[in-house]
């Protein structure tokens, strides 16, 4: 899975894990389809929607950093990531 960096946890990526909503840092060079495929092979769920937008780099003393994809996955009913259903509020 080298085009999914690691999942978000935020405050608002915690309520919607309540609506079977995962959010995910992914490389910025991958694709919806590539992230798909990656996320019901690796998860074992099937996905049903797929949201993203880019999030830039930011400004730093020797540069800056990289700019990285932020999709969020909405999956089929009965389906769950079992890591995240112990981090609902």
């Amino acid at each position: 899975m080298d085009g999914i960096k690691y999942a978000v946890v935020t405050d608002k990526s915690l309520r919607l894990v309540s609506k079977k909503q995962y959010t995910f840092n992914v490389e910025s060079g991958s694709t919806r389809t590539e992230i798909k495929s990656w996320v019901e092979l690796f998860f074992g769920v099937k996905v049903i929607a797929m949201n993203s937008h880019r999030l830039p780099g930011k400004r730093r003393r020797m540069g800056h950093t990289m700019h990285y994809k932020r999709m969020i996955i909405t999956l089929q009913p009965g389906y769950s990531i079992p890591s995240f259903i112990n981090l609902r509020i």
